[in-house]
């Protein structure tokens, strides 16, 4: 079979727009994605401006909308955990503060989050959980800068929880 040349220059356009086609879909979804990061960030940006303002209760409204938003998000889940922790929902930062952990099991290097994560169990009164977190905690010997007093901090924890069992 012989393809005539008006055949071909029919195949070269369909090819070509075909191409073309796709270009265009490809950029009106990557603009749609694009446009849903920016509103996504702007709410982080504004949910942790709540948060270093002190202003939880607010925060925690727009962190709900983060979540829902964005379920599978270590930074959005953490940041949820530390706004309801000071709200002292401490049931729910233990949930948050756990899927962190599941997303990112890397966390448990990180002396903030360990420290954090434990204090919470303690408030929730478990105590093996937050014994074994606060071990972590004393065996990594951390001492972030920002928080020279941190060692104490999980001695205290320790000894408290030693003591109520």
């Amino acid at each position: 079979m012989q393809l005539t040349e008006s055949k071909r220059k029919y195949i070269l356009l369909g090819i070509v727009a075909f191409i073309i086609t796709g270009f265009i879909t490809a950029k009106v979804l990557a603009s749609k994605q694009d446009e849903e990061f920016l509103r996504d960030d702007l709410l982080y940006q504004q949910t942790s401006q709540l948060y270093n303002d002190g202003k939880f209760t607010e925060a925690e409204n727009l962190v709900n909308d983060l979540l829902l938003r964005k379920p599978n998000s270590e930074v959005v889940n953490y940041l949820g955990a530390v706004i309801t922790a000071n709200l002292a929902d401490y049931n729910r930062s233990v949930i948050l503060f756990q899927k962190t952990l599941d997303i990112n099991p890397h966390k448990v290097e990180d002396p903030m989050f360990m420290l954090q994560f434990g204090e919470v169990l303690f408030f929730v009164e478990r105590y093996v959980d937050a014994k074994t977190v606060l071990e972590k905690c004393r065996e990594g010997g951390w001492v972030p800068e920002d928080y020279p007093t941190y060692q104490e901090r999980v001695t205290e924890l320790l000894t408290q929880i030693e003591n109520m069992q």
